[in-house]
């Protein structure tokens, strides 16, 4: 198993008589992408922020390969790249010089650091607008401009907090293949966001935090093994479905729950294979089906189970 590069133990920061995080634990090994999921207000961002030293902990340590994060300036500190939730761009300041600047205070200068500029431009497609300021960029491209910025010193860790709020389809999708480039290259990741999707695309191992409290910390496969319900079958029928439709579907082998919609029934099963038996039945009761389709259970499905409620509540 690989080493753990950080160790985040027992966080907790409080506003006031409100505990935003409370006692969050987990770890990224080396070459791991950790997606941090959870509900907007669970506590992901305040958790970003006292991993990287920018809030005072109230108790609870972080430690990255093996040295303490601290609240000031710290080698540790240094070997991590922050992506914030908020854009941190000088906005009439060509893209070029944005990179300059970071770089100067990350210490790098003269060939190193026109090199890493030149390096970051092209690993997130903006090296052909250099020169052009960030002012005239798509909310997208802004964010994959903040991207580069936090790769320039060639961090350990790069931490994204939900970077593709508010973007269109083709600069996430632009924002994915960076990241993905990044996985192949052995670099460790935390990926902070609400959206299933993207923590299924990217992950490797999810922590799911609520309330300011870790859910769960485990792999993809070991989260879905939680679910009563391991896939998913959507009919629709010619006629409405009601509550003894439901009922009698709920008793059949393999069938975990079942929700009518009306047409349509939602059903969640203990497997794929128990999708036929199901569809057979409903077809010998004189239930004509006009649509049908099966998938696996999301990580919604597996939220949902955890806290009663959505991720995007």
């Amino acid at each position: 198993m690989a080493q753990a590069l950080l160790e985040v133990n027992g966080l907790c920061k409080n506003y006031g008589e409100r505990r935003a995080v409370d006692g969050v634990s987990f770890q990224v090994r080396r070459g791991q992408t950790v997606g941090l999921l959870g509900p907007n207000g669970a506590g992901k961002s305040t958790t970003v922020s006292l991993i990287c030293g920018l809030l005072r902990r109230d108790a609870g340590n972080v430690l990255l390969d093996g040295q303490p994060v601290g609240e000031g300036d710290s080698a540790a500190k240094r070997q991590i790249g922050l992506v914030p939730q908020d854009l941190a761009l000088y906005e009439e300041l060509p893209a070029i010089d944005n990179l300059k600047l970071f770089g100067a205070l990350y210490g790098l200068k003269g060939a190193k650091l026109a090199q890493r500029c030149q390096d970051v431009l092209e690993l997130v497609r903006l090296a052909d607008r250099a020169k052009d300021k960030p002012a005239t960029f798509s909310g997208g491209m802004k964010r994959r401009l903040n991207i580069a910025a936090a790769l320039l010193h060639e961090p350990a860790l790069l931490i994204l907090d939900e970077p593709t709020v508010g973007v269109d389809p083709q600069s996430r999708n632009a924002i994915f293949d960076t990241l993905e480039a990044l996985k192949a290259q052995g670099r460790s990741l935390i990926y902070t966001s609400h959206y299933m999707e993207e923590v299924e695309r990217l992950a490797d191992h999810i922590v799911i935090i609520d309330h300011g409290k870790v859910l769960a910390d485990e792999s993809p496969a070991a989260l879905h093994a939680r679910l009563p319900a391991q896939a998913a079958l959507h009919v629709e029928l010619a006629a409405p479905a009601d509550a003894a439709l439901a009922a009698a579907v709920q008793l059949l082998p393999g069938v975990a729950r079942v929700e009518a919609q009306g047409a349509g029934l939602d059903i969640g099963l203990s497997g794929t294979d128990a999708a036929a038996p199901v569809l057979r039945w409903l077809d010998e009761q004189g239930h004509k089906l006009v649509h049908f389709a099966t998938a696996r259970s999301k990580l919604e499905d597996i939220f949902l189970t955890l806290t009663g409620r959505s991720l995007r509540d």
